[in-house]
């Protein structure tokens, strides 16, 4: 996998310890949020369709994506969007 540039606001790392997803880097490629684990080398999809995203943010087990006209919050602990 290639190298993830972490000051790209479509990027963001989990903190080891966070909740969950710690260690692993989130990112937006192509309309859909992935996870990708370092230790592992494997890409996971979680969200398709993800539009107009501007930037993502994670705190414990929830992925905030900013979106041109909303937010949208995604729990890593279900697999499912909040909001």
């Amino acid at each position: 996998m290639d190298g993830f540039d972490l000051n790209s606001p479509l990027v963001c790392e989990g903190i080891v310890g966070d909740g969950c997803g710690g260690g692993r880097i989130f990112f937006i490629q192509e309309d859909t949020l992935f996870a990708y684990d370092p230790t592992s080398n494997a890409k996971m999809e979680l969200l398709r369709d993800v539009k107009g995203a501007k930037s993502i943010t994670k705190n414990a087990c929830i992925i905030t994506i900013e979106l041109e006209s909303k937010t949208t919050q995604f729990d890593l602990s279900a697999l499912k969007v909040l909001s």
